[in-house]
């Protein structure tokens, strides 16, 4: 029987778990700096049981064993495989399977893969994982176990989540799991760092790799499950500050510190505790994130089931993690006695660090304080793009600024020889700036400074990268993650600015012209799918001014299995815009409410995200093959 399977390893995971502690804290007694083999044994005997349990969960789910709770509340026998397997990650119980395999993963590879450090640095660090990989082990055991059994068995599931049932879902949690889990493996090492007092440039070649990979797998998981809520839920933009997306974001603003401040202690042995705390903030934040989803606390659409006994536990696994690294922080902590200057990279790192503070905390205090003002006066309030778009802007316009001088600086000590440069590049940014406004139209102050900053990052990035092929000194990671995020904030720039959103309704047959535009509902068609039934529509979108038309067809989708609607827009993409169309029935009328937009350079911000990823895993291959 699977249920008994697959407890039986989620056990034995735990004693493995115990017995590496075990043996780990037997050989920091012992004199030498071999790790014995048997622990290298039991840590892949792990991983290889771990790995069979996911599987064994994943059986379940595609031979609809419905006697398993969480394959009857997750799925349904006529569900196409493609979903039925992706059921097994699209549940509370079985995500956490997954944050398992990537907790036990990490562990074995990094005890494997740094095998130039010191022993005991190795050992705590696999000690410290292991303590996590036993706090979740509990939590699925006694709270939300994947393999827990129903009676009498179900003759029938009850289907996943329509909006789940998707191709960007299947790869959205995957990735973003491999980012914001995998940052417990630099948690522990260092708690490890602090434990060892292994805190020298060799600590930095130790975590760098670990940093870059979750920090890209977190960037591409961030932007999949951008791309679905644009496509699948209708909201009509690349994104919307929800709640469960914003615990998302803020992991990732502490990497993106994180690693800078690593390349730091790398180079100049310096912003060791810098590097410390960010260490245990992404992780911390990370989990803070588990909780807010997983707690029922927020309300998003992305959030699990609400349930206050999982946000106990998360709660004070949370907590525990917490005071124990601050305890041991504080215990450590010494001044630094090393200057640094003013006029250095050094202090730009440094400077770059603050604004991602800057950001994580704005952020922070955006989701939670919704949350609390709730608790404390019962009143249900909002914060929304309005809020973020006036704090972040302006301060993202002055950060770019520095982004792009950063790099042109010189360790130690600098001297701004390049002040031509910079004055050449903000010339060229204004003049771009005035034509768009020019040929287009005008917009505001804030907008204006959004785009001439990425444009100043933009044309010094390039040319930059025209220095380095003279040079020969190629640094193709940050030249491709410095010009991605530059684009990436013109092209947003641009798609505020100049999108089109109109709310309309109509019946078949009618014409509504607004602008340079022209939408008619042409009519309207039934369609039988293997998962849902379709209501399609077909919709005329002229546009008079460029003598254009396309055809969109948006859908109201009926599913049986659960028994839900949904709305499914309609896209029509080329590289300088996507129309955006989406349909839905009022009140069981004739009329059709149709949302129409214009989302100027979708599909470049999409492109950006990836090339700006593809930056941290240039830069992991680049320090492999220094290594």
């Amino acid at each position: 029987m699977l249920s008994n399977l697959g407890n039986s390893l989620l056990f034995l995971n735990a004693i493995f778990s115990f017995i590496i502690i075990y043996f780990s804290s037997k050989s920091i007694k012992s004199v030498g700096e071999t790790i014995p083999s048997k622990i290298f044994k039991i840590s892949l005997i792990q991983t290889s049981f771990v790995m069979s349990c996911f599987f064994t969960l994943v059986a379940a789910f595609i031979i609809s064993d419905f006697s398993l709770v969480n394959v009857y509340e997750n799925s349904h026998s006529e569900k196409p495989l493609f979903y039925k397997i992706a059921g097994t990650w699209g549940s509370h119980e079985g995500s956490l399977m997954l944050w398992i395999i990537i907790l036990t993963i990490f562990s074995f590879l990094f005890l494997i893969k740094n095998k130039n450090h010191p022993k005991n640095y190795r050992l705590y660090t696999l000690i410290f994982q292991n303590i996590i990989i036993l706090g979740f082990l509990f939590f699925i055991l006694f709270n939300s176990n994947p393999f827990a059994t129903v009676s009498p068995v179900p003759k029938e599931g009850l289907g996943l989540n329509p909006i789940l049932q998707d191709p960007a879902l299947v790869i959205h949690p995957p990735l973003l799991y491999i980012g914001f889990v995998g940052s417990s493996i630099y948690f522990s090492a260092a708690m490890a760092s602090l434990v060892t007092d292994y805190s020298e440039k060799q600590f930095a070649y130790s975590i760098k790799n670990w940093v870059l990979v979750s920090w890209g797998f977190q960037s591409l998981g961030i932007l999949i499950g951008s791309i679905w809520a644009y496509y699948e839920l209708g909201w009509g933009g690349f994104w919307f500050w929800d709640p469960v997306e914003n615990a998302s974001l803020l992991p990732w603003f502490a990497m993106t510190a994180l690693f800078h401040s690593v390349i730091v202690l790398e180079k100049r042995n310096q912003l060791y505790f810098w590097v410390i705390t960010l260490c245990l903030m992404t992780f911390i934040l990370s989990v803070t994130g588990t909780f807010l989803v997983r707690s029922g606390i927020l309300n998003s659409v992305h959030t699990f089931a609400s349930d206050p006994s999982r946000g106990v536990f998360i709660l004070i696994f949370l907590s525990l993690m917490i005071f124990s690294s601050i305890y041991l922080l504080f215990k450590k902590y010494k001044t630094s006695n090393s200057f640094i200057n003013s006029n250095s990279k050094e202090t730009f790192v440094l400077i770059n660090n603050w604004f991602m503070l800057f950001y994580l905390l704005t952020v922070l205090i955006g989701t939670l304080y919704p949350i609390i003002t709730d608790a404390l006066t019962n009143n249900k309030i909002s914060v929304g793009p309005p809020f973020y778009n006036a704090v972040i802007f302006p301060v993202v316009a002055v950060f770019l600024f520095f982004m792009a001088i950063g790099p042109n600086t010189k360790w130690i000590k600098n001297k701004f020889n390049d002040i031509k440069n910079f004055l050449f590049f903000l010339a060229s940014a204004l003049v771009i700036n005035f034509l768009i406004v020019f040929f287009f139209k005008s917009y505001t102050v804030i907008s204006n400074l959004i785009i001439i900053s990425s444009l100043f990052l933009i044309i010094s990035t390039m040319f930059d990268l025209v220095k380095c092929f003279k040079n020969s000194n190629f640094d193709l990671a940050r030249i491709t993650s410095h010009l991605s995020f530059g684009f990436l904030v013109l092209f947003i720039g641009l798609n505020h600015n100049f999108s089109i959103e109109k709310d309309f309704n109509l019946k078949v047959g009618e014409t509504i012209s607004f602008d340079n535009y022209e939408i008619k509902l042409k009519r309207l068609s039934l369609k039988d799918f293997s998962n849902y039934k379709a209501v399609i529509g077909n919709l005329e979108v002229k546009n008079m001014k460029l003598g254009e038309v396309n055809i969109l067809s948006p859908e109201i989708r009926i599913y049986d299995n659960p028994s839900t609607l949904t709305y499914e827009a309609a896209i029509k993409t080329n590289l300088i815009k996507d129309y955006y169309l989406t349909m839905s029935n009022i009140d069981r009328s004739e009329f059709y409410n149709i949302k129409f937009q214009k989302k100027p350079m979708m599909i470049w911000i999409w492109i950006s995200v990836i090339m700006l990823s593809l930056g941290g895993f240039l830069r992991v291959f680049k320090n492999a093959n220094n290594n």
